[in-house]
């Protein structure tokens, strides 16, 4: 019973503590501030073909900080039956 309650805490614990990544979309690259280890942006600049949004990700440390990578995703809209 002890360890079912343990096991029960350390879950709700884990989940109270997890953070979701969430994509932000902003109009220009140069809009985006303090990217993160990880996280992922999308640009609407049009740099892009029809029905695809450049995502710009943060790839790894550097001495001066987070390198950034970009690559056109598909553009996810609003499902449809």
């Amino acid at each position: 019973m002890l360890f079912r309650r343990a096991v029960c805490l350390s879950l709700l614990l884990s989940a109270a503590l997890a953070t979701t990544a969430h994509a932000v979309t902003v109009g220009r690259e140069q809009d985006i501030v303090d990217l993160k280890l990880g996280q992922r942006v999308l640009v609407d600049d049009g740099t892009c073909p029809a029905g695809q949004v450049k995502e710009v990700r943060g790839a790894k440390m550097t001495d001066k900080g987070v390198a950034r990578t970009s690559a056109c995703v598909p553009r996810y809209g609003p499902k449809t039956k």
